[in-house]
């Protein structure tokens, strides 16, 4: 649980405190990811439960609130996301991770919020608060309702039960029912000017932020997350071949490529063919500056249809990258497929 508001949220803090004592009773946080929003609404959460809030509408990190919040034990704050979010995560009540436990789930865990998590929140919100205050409902990303579940939230919305507040995190809300969106207030959370982001990743100490920042898109707390993953060697090893793809036999380097996630070297793919399309058609670049020139030689050799087509089969990996057949045979035929393009 983030214990303050990143540097670049305070203009958007000081919007949520000026709203305190007439806060709406749904609010939608939407930006993109990697910026930090569900730390500020777990912050937001806790300065609306905190029973001393200090003049700028911080918590105050010392109340008996404070202190349930800390341990995700406040009464009256339910925390709604996926089962796959809890995994390696203490629950709401303090639960151990299941691998201390020893035991192993029977089933993948859901990345969907089920209808089962909206309809526990009716004993939640039918019973008088803890201190005759508010309750707080945090859920995200609220991308991740299915069909059956956002309903059931709407019907919750239309209907708010007093003294409630629900705060809704997404990266994607054109995701979302119009109807859902029609019943909160939108608070855009956006990207920090470069210079800020890159300044606080110097402060937690990472080297190089400025190709981690460019890589992540803008985003410094994607960047922090990537620093801090160790596949900087493996990673590399992929650019350099995507940057000269008849140096080496794509079989060769799928071999050197085994040990990093199919999901972090397809969406590395699709980032390097977002900027050859970019580089192509506007002269710009927006994720891998470092390789500008390769980007634009290739750029000069591929047609405009091959790279669409390239980015839609990228983007049809990415939909099974987290479990493929084969990983080997995965990355084989990713590379093949890239290479392919030049031929």
């Amino acid at each position: 649980m983030s214990g303050a508001i990143f540097p670049w949220q305070a203009d958007a803090w000081a919007r949520m405190a000026a709203m305190r004592e007439r806060m709406p009773h749904a609010v939608l946080l939407h930006g993109p990811q990697g910026i930090g929003k569900t730390a500020f609404a777990e912050r937001l959460a806790q300065a609306l439960l905190c029973e001393a809030p200090l003049q700028d509408g911080q918590p105050c990190d010392a109340c008996a609130a404070c202190g349930w919040f800390a341990q995700y034990a406040h009464p009256d704050y339910r925390r709604v996301r996926p089962e796959a979010l809890e995994e390696g995560d203490a629950g709401e009540e303090g639960e151990a991770d299941k691998a201390e436990k020893g035991g192993k789930t029977s089933k993948t865990p859901s990345r969907e919020i089920r209808i089962e998590q909206i309809r526990a929140l009716s004993d939640f919100m039918n019973v008088s608060t803890h201190r005759s205050g508010r309750r707080v409902v945090l859920l995200y990303p609220a991308e991740a309702l299915n069909t059956v579940s956002a309903n059931s939230l709407l019907k919750t919305l239309e209907e708010p039960p007093p003294g409630t507040v629900f705060l809704l995190v997404s990266h994607r809300p054109d995701r979302l029912l119009p109807t859902i969106l029609s019943r909160c207030r939108q608070i855009a959370l956006t990207m920090p000017p470069r210079d800020a982001a890159e300044r606080w990743l110097a402060e937690q100490g990472v080297d190089d932020g400025t190709t981690w920042l460019a890589e992540a898109g803008g985003a410094p707390l994607a960047a922090l997350d990537a620093a801090q993953g160790g596949s900087r060697e493996g990673i590399d090893a992929l650019l350099a071949h995507l940057a000269r793809p008849e140096a080496e036999s794509p079989l060769r380097v799928a071999d050197r490529l085994q040990k990093i996630a199919p999901v972090e070297l397809v969406a590395t793919l699709q980032r390097w063919l977002y900027d050859l399309f970019s580089v192509k058609f506007s002269g710009s670049v927006r994720y891998y500056p470092k390789y500008r020139s390769q980007l634009e030689a290739l750029a000069a050799r591929a047609g405009a249809d091959r790279l669409l087509a390239a980015q839609k089969s990228a983007a049809e990996r990415r939909a099974i990258a987290e479990h493929p057949l084969s990983a080997k045979l995965f990355i084989e035929d990713m590379l093949l497929d890239y290479s392919s393009l030049f031929a």
